[in-house]
């Protein structure tokens, strides 16, 4: 049941959207995987699952920032070369929370980013092996508001800038929040999973690449010009052991990005690593896990009130739920024929 939970998990996550607005430009979340046997086949059947992240920065009246992502997952009945195809579609959502001090305008912002389509390849090695390939893509182009903000008599906060360049004279200023969203997002991964007496030890590679550079549509775009994207890699690691219904164990993640010179959305910013810890629980009907990471290394900076630039270290906190929808019947044994036998 554990390894169905974990590998259902696996399925739906490959399709989170960036989880903070001040950090480097990955679109997918580093971290979204973890806690799942990303290589392990799915049942055949069909998987609902809700993903839900919260971070917070050091950085003083820096917005905090949530992912909501929502997913359905078909692991559907084939199985080319013994690898299981599963297909799965997601609408992330992104919000933003802002900290300013008293006396300064605070306003909270959500954005519906483009939907994920996307399908994974998994096998089943024996041994309680597993490996699985995916390949989707983020639709970032079919959605009209790819968060640009306006109209807030400047900024909402100097975090919300990209590289200082906001667009002056459009309702009081524009920035692109979100500057991975003026391109669709291409993404590839590579993961293999040990699921074997009850263990968890899973190690995922995630790709993304842009059209860059990207653009935002109308006056706002026209503004705010061509967008430089780095393409990135995020490393998902997990090694968690299950005993009954409990489950708990070490999780790490992080990312990394090609293009840190000063007209990239990632400029200046390396990437992330972060540790932390993970408990989950089984209740038969669903799943339930939590997990809580602290960066170790990071590549954002801030500059504090004294002047001096310090790292922008991040704490996330997490919450999945993993609910399966349907599954086929398995196939009835047939009646036994009467033996007759003649003496």
């Amino acid at each position: 049941m554990m390894k169905n939970w974990l590998a259902a998990g696996a399925a739906a996550l490959t399709v989170g959207m960036t989880s903070t607005i001040a950090q480097a430009q990955t679109t997918t979340v580093p971290g979204e995987q973890v806690g799942l046997a990303i290589g392990a086949p799915l049942p055949e059947g069909i998987y609902a699952l809700n993903t839900f992240t919260y971070r917070r920065t050091d950085a003083p009246n820096s917005p905090d920032t949530a992912v909501n992502i929502p997913v359905l997952v078909w692991s559907t009945p084939l199985v080319p070369l013994g690898g299981r195809i599963e297909l799965l579609v997601a609408p992330p959502t992104v919000f933003a929370f802002t900290r300013n001090a008293a006396g300064q305008n605070n306003k909270d912002i959500s954005i519906n980013v483009g939907t994920f389509v996307g399908g994974i390849w998994a096998f089943d090695l024996g041994g309680n092996f597993g490996v699985s390939l995916l390949g989707g893509v983020y639709l970032n182009e079919l959605n009209g508001d790819r968060g640009s903000v306006c109209g807030l008599n400047g900024p909402v906060n100097s975090t919300l800038n990209f590289n200082g360049r906001v667009a002056a004279g459009l309702g009081g200023g524009c920035t692109p929040v979100l500057p991975q969203l003026s391109s669709n997002t291409y993404r590839m991964g590579v993961a293999g999973s040990y699921t074997g007496d009850g263990w968890n030890i899973t190690g995922n590679i995630t790709a993304n690449f842009y059209d860059s550079p990207g653009r935002f549509g109308g006056t706002v775009g026209a503004a705010i010009g061509p967008i430089r994207l780095s393409d990135a890699l995020n490393f998902d690691l997990t090694a968690t052991k299950t005993f009954g219904n409990f489950e708990i164990g070490a999780v790490g993640y992080g990312t990394y990005n090609f293009d840190i010179s000063q007209f990239s959305a990632a400029a200046g910013n390396r990437g992330r690593f972060a540790l932390g810890g993970l408990v989950g629980y089984d209740f038969k009907v669903f799943k339930v896990q939590a997990y809580v990471a602290r960066d170790v290394v990071t590549g954002a900076q801030y500059v504090s009130a004294g002047g001096r630039v310090r790292d922008n270290y991040s704490t996330d906190g997490w919450i999945r739920f993993i609910v399966p929808l349907y599954s086929p019947a398995p196939a009835a044994s047939p009646i036994p024929a009467p033996l007759v036998r003649k003496y």
